[in-house]
């Protein structure tokens, strides 16, 4: 008991001392309350009693008000643009614009970029403008800004606004490329060779190379443009248009070998691409080899069924086999799809002279002459048909026109030197056999080849003009009959050719023009597989539309009575 009276006294002193210093933790109490408390013993006093009390939670403070965020729906923008969703893509652009009171940029943008896609040009170069002005330091905005106005065909403004952006960002080989497509357009091929260049030198890609390419030849500068997709061949290997191309420009040289072997190398890559299977199959046009032509032409019209080059040289090829009605329906059909191309409605002519039609032949010549107005042999071959149609008039207009428009083929001359023998004319029909002797002689030193047919007219009409039968011409003859029969298997075939003293008279049985194998030009690629026009955008090659080569095949030959 005297234990137990000690310890509680020893509790009450130091609860009493807690209590004084303010260590112990609770509700407040008056001291008064805290005295009475002890001295009455309360369960304070006990030991159990002495524990800290739980703690009390905190209150939670509020949650901050959401302040509005112009970019929190982009991701979302973004998704159904790349999916070309555009319809909820605009929707959303639409709600953005609302909430953001049309501040938000990046939606704007996008708006942008659908309405260009739709074709609404004017509106999107708004629009990008609206971006400039909320982000002036944002390249992006600026070349979306210029393509907007290159789209439009304001070129210089475009000019402008590229080189402004190149301030900012002098490294970014696109905004050079765009500059030298747009110094193209205006025909300023020194600026555009420059920043072309430039492009290169900062990042390489085809286009640029393409491009660079397309200015030397608009130069005429065939080397350069070799040299160029050389160069660019090496960087892209594997890339079947820059093979194509490059063998386009062999083919243009007279580089057969190489050019098939660039060809070759296309389709190895791309077994499928259109321009290499034209152009492949245009060589073999043009070598006879009619056959294994039509077989790539069925390869290339599965993927381009409606390609109206790609008719007109099956056309040719069914014309080679002498399957007459079924190259004017294939041409037709080309006609059909490319009502303004004058190839077509040359071969068109070409076919209905042929098989002795005249007024179809000379519906189809006209049309090409409101195409083409300046091509001689296009007058030629209307003075042909009008002089089956005996209409003397008009076809010796046709012929005064064909000899003023082409300087450079000999057929012209001796078709029209035959046409005024036929009329009596011989002092008029003598200045134009010396004329064609004068071409035929500068054909020579160009090209060891020349049409057998033509020598063998000419040297029938000489004896009828008494220009005696040794020509200076003459002697080289022989030596170009076996080139000329192998480097034109595709001729119409003539009739024997009979020789008298009369004078050489053009009768309705007269063989006409053979065609091309695919409407070959001289000095340049096939029409089929040519460099395209120029493309709208300036992140493209620019190309124009080039002739096809029109072989030496194409001429008037004559039969003489």
């Amino acid at each position: 008991m005297a234990e137990r009276e000690q310890d509680s006294t020893v509790n009450q002193d130091q609860c009493a001392k807690q209590v004084e210093s303010g260590n112990i933790q609770g509700d407040e109490q008056t001291p008064d309350k805290q005295m009475s408390d002890v001295m009455s013993g309360s369960s304070l006093l006990a030991p159990e009693a002495v524990k800290s009390p739980q703690p009390q939670p905190r209150p939670r403070p509020k949650k901050a008000p959401e302040l509005p965020i112009f970019e929190c729906k982009n991701w979302l923008i973004h998704q159904h643009y790349i999916r070309k969703e555009y319809e909820l893509c605009k929707s959303l652009i639409k709600e953005e614009l609302q909430e953001s009171q049309g501040m938000c940029e990046y939606a704007i943008y996008v708006q942008a970029l659908i309405m260009r896609q739709e074709g609404n040009i004017q509106e999107s170069l708004e629009l990008f403008q609206t971006c400039s002005l909320l982000n002036p330091q944002s390249v992006e905005n600026l070349k979306q800004v210029a393509r907007s106005l290159f789209l439009l065909g304001k070129h210089k403004s475009a000019i402008d606004v590229y080189n402004e952006a190149s301030k900012m960002n002098m490294k970014d080989w696109e905004i050079f490329h765009n500059l030298g497509v747009c110094h193209l357009f205006l025909k300023e091929y020194p600026k555009a060779k420059e920043n072309l260049k430039l492009a290169i030198q900062y990042s390489r890609h085809e286009v640029s190379f393409q491009m660079l390419a397309r200015v030397y030849l608009l130069e005429h500068d065939v080397d350069m443009a070799l040299d160029i997709y050389k160069r660019a061949v090496e960087f892209s290997p594997e890339n079947p248009d820059l093979l194509t191309n490059l063998g386009l420009l062999y083919l243009q040289t007279g580089q057969f070998q190489r050019a098939f072997e660039h060809l070759g190398n296309a389709l190895t890559y791309d077994p499928v691409h259109v321009k290499a299977i034209m152009a492949a199959g245009s060589m073999m046009q043009s070598h006879g080899d009619f056959d294994v032509a039509l077989t790539k032409y069925r390869v290339a019209a599965a993927s381009t069924p409606e390609s109206a080059p790609l008719w007109n040289n099956i056309a040719m090829c069914f014309f080679g086999k002498k399957k007459y009605v079924a190259a004017i329906s294939c041409l037709k059909r080309a006609v059909y799809l490319a009502p303004f191309d004058w190839k077509v409605q040359y071969n068109l002519g070409l076919v209905h002279l042929t098989m002795q039609q005249y007024a179809s032949a000379f519906h189809y010549l006209s049309a090409a002459i409101n195409i083409r107005p300046k091509m001689g042999e296009l007058y030629m071959l209307l003075a042909v048909a009008l002089t089956h149609l005996e209409d003397e008039q008009n076809a010796r207009r046709a012929y005064e026109q064909a000899v003023l428009f082409d300087q450079k083929n000999a057929s012209v001359n001796l078709n029209y030197c035959i046409f005024l023998m036929n009329h009596g004319e011989r002092k008029a029909a003598v200045r134009q056999f010396s004329v064609f002797e004068q071409k035929l002689q500068e054909a020579r030193k160009h090209s060891s080849s020349v049409d057998q047919e033509l020598l063998d007219m000419a040297a029938r009409l000489g004896p009828s003009l008494h220009l005696g039968e040794n020509l200076v011409w003459n002697k080289q003859q022989g030596a170009d009959t076996a080139n000329s029969h192998s480097q034109h298997p595709s001729r119409a075939p003539l009739p024997t050719a009979h020789t008298n003293n009369a004078p050489p008279t053009m009768d309705k049985e007269a063989p006409v023009p053979t065609a091309p194998p695919a409407e070959l030009e001289p000095t340049a690629p096939p029409p089929e597989a040519d460099l395209d026009a120029l493309p709208s955008p300036p992140t493209h090659p620019v190309e124009e539309e080039t002739e096809s080569r029109r072989g030496d095949s194409q001429r008037v030959a004559v039969q003489a009575d």
